[in-house]
Order: structure tokens, then C-alpha cells, then sequence
């Protein structure tokens, strides 16, 4: 094991014992990238000069007493979120070459509490997908199998970690895009409650659904990434006012807590190995002490039609921004309606330009109450069935996803298969709700698999304490084979 290999806090406790610095670890990261991105291509850009610069400037700073939560812990950042005169594409050719006056809200905090930043990470273009096949800079490959997808469209986040060319990374999570690569990689993937972190500085995909959150390999480092990242920000007019939650009772376990196992999580479509790895840990926490109920949430089997629905029609309205008129690409056309439509044509993938027809045309006149009006109030019913829900116990669980890792190639001409890969996740996103995937466990092949619990809004203190028991419970030590040739 390198410095590449360790935890967020286990490094921080290193460094704080000095036992190695800031320099050690990034350039054990760096190594680790320059081994691993010709087979995985984890990242669209890898800032050596500007790491390794910060994590100088914090071992100065440690030997001077300044040591704030990150500090010099390598991070890596989807790139989908603003960074300061670093290239951010959203892996489109629509925004190649934009470098962003400002840092986004999250980054801007990660550079205060210390981070180093490593680099911008693959991902689906604007975040529109579930594979991470559908970046204009090409695919990234999963670290367990690189013939196989690394989930979307936070995959380069996800793959950058369990590979270990960062020791954590923030994803952005619309209808799973965080847990779901989590879950297909074999590391942590949190999302928090709607309005816990500030979206102030991520490029829209969807305003409603939109959340960041931290990819890493223990769910204790996930609760110290969420600290540092979330609050308030008047920046983001949804950011929630009220006070960040207590995090400290992680080792708490499950006794006494209720447990709701989803019904409608299961049966088919759902692979075997998955069924059996969620249902043995579900007994192991009924033997932790935690009482197991049944819960029926009927809307969960319309919420990925909704969502489809939902997700597309606001995307319409927030990449109708990119017309060649502002910034990024730009096609000549003799006039404005034919420049823009050229540069949209050449600047925009398949799988955005569909979403966003779906998305235009659900919005349309005579369209719009039979479709996205219908699908906000089937919304409206999941919130109220989830909140019933948690009446009745205090977190959810069923599978991240329905299956582990697929091949590459294997659903990128059918979308709708594509798009079902995301139906245990796109629920909390429509109800705001908090949830976290953690490994669990291998299937027959070897691939990674992972459990989701939901929280109810703003409880990430319990669903937090769930997630480390189960962490705990499951012992998962395994690594991508790939890596043992460099450790």
C-alpha cells in the first residue's frame, strides 16, 4: 500500500503525526495517475504544477501550526464545477477551452479547509448519463474491470478514488450520478439532503434534482468532506438556511433504530448476487439491533417515468444558455438563428440533444399539463408516501443499483436500459431526501456491489450512523486487482 492507497482521515492522521506530508501523498496520487489514466482515463485534467504547489504551501503552513480539516489532502473535482482558471468543459465540446472567473462555492471551501486539488474528472457531457459513455473526450474505464463502465455520470469521480489517483472527489448527483458510480467502483458516494451544499458554481443540469456531494473510500471521510462543503451559501437561493447536523455519533451502531427494507426494490431486472448481498446485510443489522420492517412505496415504480420527464424539461431551459453568443463554442452562420442552431448541432452529443428535445417538448403548449405537469404531481405523491414512510422507521435501504458493472458498449444503443440503471437512485433525488451507498460485498464475477440508505430530509446524522455500521458489518477490504501491480 502507498500513500495513494489511504483514507481521508487516515492520512490526516498521519500528517498530523508526521509520519509523512502534504508533497508524499500528492505525489503518490500523481504517480498513481500517470500509472492508471492511459487504461482508465479518470480525468479530463490532471493540474500537476498547481498540486504540487498547494501541497508545498500546506506542509509550510503545518510546520508553522496553521492546519485547518483538509489539510493537504488531494481532491478531485467533476468537471461540471467552476474552477478558477482551470479548464471546465462538462465534458462537451460546447464549453472546450471555457476557463471560469471564479470557483464554485464547494471549491472555494475545499481550498480554505486545505485541499489540494489533484484535477477536473470524466463525466457523462453535462452530467446526462449513467456510464460515463457519453463524454466528448471519450469513456472512462471501471479500475475492477476496465472492459466495464464505471457507472455516470459521476464515473470519473468514482473511478479516480478506487483507483486511487485521489484519496477523495465531489460528484454531482441528479437521479444518482453520485452513488451509483459509488456503487459500480466499490467506494462510498453521498448525497446530501437538497440544499445542504451550495450549487452556486455547478453548471445546471437539472435545478431541481442537482446536488453535490463526496465520493471517497470510508463513510467516516464522507462525513468530514460533507462538513466542509456544506452550509449556507447566499449565493444559491435554495441553499438551506438552517445549522449543518451533528456527525460525531458515526460509531453509534443501529440498536434500537427501525429499518425500512423498500418492497418494490427487488424482483426483476434486479440481478441475484445484488438481492442476496442486500438481504444478508439487512439480517446482519437486525443482529446489530436494529428491527427490520417491510415498507411498500408503490410511486417508487413510476418515479425514473417522472423523472424523465422532470430532468429533461429543465435541462431545456438551463443549456438553452449555451448559443454561441456568450461563450464557449462558437459556428458561423449567415445569420443568428443559424449560428446558433449550427454551433448546438456541433457542440452538443446525442444523448444531451435528446434529452432536451424530450425535455422541450414535454414543456410545450398542449403538452405541458399531460406530461410535466403530471409528473410534478407524481412527485408530490413520492414525497408523501416517503414521509409517511420514515412516520414508520428511520432510514430506507435497498440495492445502489440493480446490477454491478455492465460492459461497455452493452446499453449505449438502447437508452431506456440505460436509463432503468438508475431506478433506485432517481427517488431521493425527486424528494430531496439524503442518501449514501456503501460497498458491501463482491458478486460471482468479482465486481463490486453496493447498499443505498435514504434518510429522511436533513437526517444525515442517523442515515450517517446506519451507513458506518453497515461499513462496519460488511468489512469490505477488497481492491480493484488492477492496482496491486503498483502498490
Amino acid at each position: 500500500m502507498t500513500p495513494a492507497d489511504l483514507s481521508v482521515a487516515e492520512a490526516a492522521r498521519k500528517l498530523a503525526a508526521g509520519e509523512t506530508t502534504s508533497l508524499e501523498i500528492t505525489e503518490a496520487v500523481l504517480r498513481r495517475a500517470a500509472q492508471t489514466e492511459a487504461e482508465l482515463h479518470c480525468y479530463l485534467t490532471i493540474d500537476q504544477q498547481g498540486a504540487l504547489a498547494s501541497a508545498e504551501d500546506s506542509d509550510r503552513r503545518r510546520r508553522k501550526g496553521a492546519v485547518s480539516a483538509l489539510s493537504g489532502i488531494p481532491i478531485a473535482l467533476k468537471d461540471n464545477m467552476c474552477t478558477d482558471g482551470i479548464e471546465t468543459t462538462c465534458s462537451s465540446q460546447i464549453l472546450a477551452g471555457y476557463r471560469p472567473p471564479y470557483d464554485a462555492t464547494v471549491v472555494r471551501r475545499l481550498r480554505a479547509a486545505g485541499a489540494v486539488i489533484v484535477g477536473k474528472t470524466n463525466l457523462d457531457e453535462f452530467a446526462m448519463g449513467s456510464s460515463t459513455e457519453n463524454s466528448a473526450y471519450g469513456p472512462t474505464h471501471n479500475p475492477w474491470d476496465p472492459g466495464r463502465v464505471p457507472g455516470g455520470s459521476s464515473g470519473g469521480s468514482a473511478a479516480a478514488v478506487s483507483a486511487g489517483s485521489a484519496l477523495a472527489a465531489l460528484g454531482s448527483d441528479t437521479g444518482g450520478s453520485i452513488r451509483q458510480p459509488a456503487s459500480l467502483c466499490g467506494v462510498v458516494g453521498f448525497k446530501p439532503t437538497y440544499g445542504r451544499v451550495s450549487r452556486y458554481g455547478l453548471v445546471a443540469f437539472a435545478s431541481s434534482l442537482d446536488q453535490i456531494g463526496p465520493i471517497t473510500r470510508t463513510v467516516e471521510d464522507a462525513a468530514l468532506i460533507f462538513s466542509v462543503i456544506g452550509g449556507h451559501d447566499p449565493q444559491d437561493a435554495t441553499s438551506y438556511t438552517g445549522e449543518m447536523p451533528e456527525l460525531s455519533a458515526l460509531g453509534s451502531g443501529v440498536a434500537g433504530l427501525r429499518i425500512g427494507v423498500v418492497q418494490e426494490a427487488s424482483g426483476a431486472g434486479f440481478e441475484p448476487d445484488v438481492e442476496t448481498a442486500c438481504r444478508q446485510m439487512a439480517e446482519r443489522l437486525t443482529a446489530a439491533g436494529a428491527s427490520l420492517e417491510e415498507i411498500s412505496v408503490p410511486t417508487f415504480t413510476v418515479a425514473l417515468s417522472a423523472y424523465y420527464l422532470i430532468a429533461p424539461a429543465e435541462a431545456s431551459a438551463n443549456l438553452a444558455r449555451f448559443d454561441g453568443v456568450r461563450y464557449g463554442l462558437r459556428e458561423e452562420g449567415t445569420h443568428v438563428e443559424e449560428m446558433m442552431a449550427r454551433t448546438r448541432a456541433a457542440g452538443f452529443g446525442p444523448e444531451v440533444s435528446r434529452r432536451i428535445l424530450l425535455g422541450t417538448y414535454a414543456l410545450s403548449a398542449g403538452y405541458y399539463d399531460a406530461f410535466y405537469g403530471q409528473a410534478q404531481r407524481v412527485r408530490t405523491l413520492l414525497i408523501n408516501e416517503l414521509n409517511a414512510a420514515f412516520e414508520r422507521v428511520d432510514v430506507l435501504i435497498l440495492p445502489t443499483s440493480p446490477t454491478t458493472a455492465f460492459e461497455m458498449g452493452a446499453k449505449t444503443q438502447d437508452p431506456l436500459s440505460m436509463y432503468l440503471t438508475d431506478v433506485c437512485t432517481i427517488p431521493a433525488n425527486l424528494a430531496g431526501t439524503p442518501a449514501i451507498s456503501v460497498p458491501i460485498g463482491l458478486d460471482r464475477s468479482g465486481l463490486p456491489i453496493g447498499i443505498q440508505v435514504m434518510g429522511r430530509a436533513l437526517g444525515e446524522s442517523v442515515m450517517l450512523a446506519v451507513a458506518a455500521e453497515i461499513e462496519r458489518l460488511a468489512r469490505f477490504t477488497a481492491r480493484p486487482p488492477m492496482l496491486e501491480a503498483w502498490s
